[in-house]
């Protein structure tokens, strides 16, 4: 067997007088007897046989193994020490993966433990980031709602109709841009996140230097385009890190920042309002500068923190980075571009528990807690419904406990007449609390719903824009539910809000009774003999293990109901 050349190694990797380090040092093979050498002839054709490429060997990769350095060529040359390559080092190149893992068809051979992982570290560092930098961006979309009390319509002079267009020119903009999470596939992600990010907590932080109607409503309208740029497409982000059935409670995470956000701003409302009532600058152009500008800085971290994909994730090892993508090769979907559909409930939450009776500063103080309530109960819902493997369910059930409890707020004002102001008060604040769970809930699982059905390649660009667009109607409609005419009881927009969610729960029903017909005549289709049996498939969602992806032209998908 021929000696390998290679670079010269590091320091102290092998020992060597000072005339034989200036010379070419080389690698060979230790043999020290014949039936030690047919032992790696037997090793190598093994190697071989599982794909390793030994013409990148040839080429001057060292081979995997002991290795003796040899530093002199003459008659006395010097062995050095066994040198044993580090594990990360062996996977610098998809060819070096293949050789490892075996070629395509043979599986990955890596251990579950090592995917758990794998997903551990992403469930640590990319996950809870991306959460802090969405409760940034709802943090900056619905404080207007805090300001609005905190003395915004008051010194701007804003009737109640143009305080409706400050928040309609959001949503248009944001309808009208979201075709720009189309970017996600054209740039490096952590290049586009970051502008996102550094975008809208500049033009949110400049929302405190308007002094007049039309200027903030340009500040709205630019706020809607930088946050179309990046939330409706992180959930497709997220699948390019996590299979299927592991999105719903990470999708959760993300999603619940936006209550968490909601309650962080109602509670950091009550401490500006309180602190700066008698200073020299409003209270509502503080409030809009210290809750815009940390996503600047946060753009920062942005830029270091968010890995391009999964391969190039800098807080994992190399094998991990192996790992990560191999675990999902041939299984991404196509860009599904979230129905971030977010509904009018934070942005006129302070001022309907104002109109409940509470001074200003109560109402802020007020407004915090059911957000916080539905934080946790996102993630509980999430993490519930990845561990039975259904979605239908518990979207449903949130939908109706939503929709019950803003037919009792709708209820309360209605009979406003036969029921006391205490018990009224009563009724409505506690039934915030589940009307704004549920919703919360149902957007996550209706964005990880989608995301679960969608067969590889199957998503066309106009009908995924199409779906946005009419998602976002929702809380475009919802911007006009709550006038102050209709105040203190807003029976109007709670009616409303309370048939909507019954509709979702309708959808729901009707999707899980077409979804289980259609696996119901896919396993018939199978039973008969029309399916090649040869074809594996992976039933993430159910008993038996099925693919959900498609090897050849026939793809039957299990849909996950």
């Amino acid at each position: 067997m021929g000696s390998l050349h290679i670079p010269p190694p590091a320091a102290g990797n092998a020992r060597s007088d000072d005339s034989a380090s200036s010379s070419n040092s080389r690698y060979t093979p230790v043999s020290n007897d014949l039936e030690e050498q047919e032992q790696e002839q037997e090793q190598e054709q093994e190697q071989e046989q599982e794909g390793y490429d030994y013409s990148a060997s040839r080429s001057g990769k060292a081979p995997m193994g002991n290795l003796r350095l040899q530093t002199d060529f003459g008659d006395d040359a010097e062995m050095a020490e066994p040198v044993s390559g580090d594990e990360d080092n062996r996977y610098d190149s998809d060819e070096d993966v293949e050789g490892k893992t075996g070629r395509a068809g043979d599986g990955p051979k890596y251990t579950p433990e090592e995917e758990k992982e794998v997903v551990s570290v992403f469930d640590r560092r990319l996950v809870p980031f991306l959460a802090l930098l969405y409760l940034l961006a709802f943090l900056d979309r619905s404080n207007i709602g805090n300001a609005k009390i905190a003395g915004l319509q008051d010194d701007l002079n804003l009737s109640s109709s143009q305080y409706e267009w400050l928040l309609t020119a959001f949503y248009i903009t944001y309808i009208l841009f979201e075709w720009m999470t189309l970017m996600y596939r054209l740039v490096p992600p952590h290049i586009y996140i970051s502008v996102c990010v550094c975008g809208w907590g500049l033009v949110a932080s400049f929302q405190c230097l308007a002094t007049s109607f039309w200027g903030l409503v340009v500040l709205r309208a630019l706020l809607g385009i930088t946050e179309a740029a990046f939330g409706p497409g992180v959930p497709f982000y997220l699948s390019l890190f996590y299979k299927r059935d592991e999105l719903a409670f990470r999708n959760g995470l993300f999603i619940s920042a936006a209550p968490l956000a909601t309650s962080f701003a109602s509670t950091l409302a009550w401490i500006i309002v309180k602190i700066s009532s008698n200073g020299a600058i409003s209270p509502w152009r503080i409030l809009f500068l210290v809750e815009g500008f940390p996503s600047v800085i946060a753009a920062v971290f942005a830029w270091i923190l968010i890995p391009d994909s999964p391969g190039r994730a800098r807080f994992l090892t190399r094998r991990q980075r192996v790992i990560a993508r191999l675990r999902l090769e041939g299984k991404m979907a196509e860009p599904q571009h979230s129905q971030e559909q977010q509904r009018s409930m934070p942005v006129f939450l302070p001022t309907i528990i104002k109109d409940m009776g509470y001074d200003s500063l109560h109402a802020q103080a007020r407004s915090a807690p059911p957000y916080l309530v539905a934080f946790v109960v996102v993630l509980l819902t999430a993490y519930a419904s990845d561990r039975a493997r259904t979605r239908s369910p518990y979207l449903i059930a949130h939908a109706l406990i939503s929709s019950a409890a803003y037919l009792a707020i709708a209820a309360t004002g209605y009979f406003q007449d036969h029921i006391s102001p205490g018990l009224s008060i009563f009724i409505r604040y506690v039934c915030v609390f589940p009307a704004t769970a549920g919703f919360f809930s149902a957007i996550t699982l209706i964005i990880t719903w989608s995301m679960d059905n969608r067969v590889e390649k199957e998503g066309k660009g106009a009908s995924i824009a199409i779906l946005n667009v009419i998602g976002q109607c929702g809380p475009l409609l919802g911007t006009r539910l709550y006038p102050e005419s209709d105040g203190p009881w807003y029976v109007r927009g709670m009616a409303t809000c309370s048939f909507f969610m019954i509709v979702v729960a309708v959808l729901a029903l009707v999707l899980r009774i077409l979804l289980q017909r259609e696996n119901r005549a896919a396993a018939n289709d199978e039973d008969h003999g029309t399916v090649d049996p040869g074809e594996e498939r992976e039933e993430l969602m159910g008993g038996r293990r099925r693919d959900d992806f498609e090897r050849s032209g026939d793809q039957r998908l299990v849909y996950i109901i």
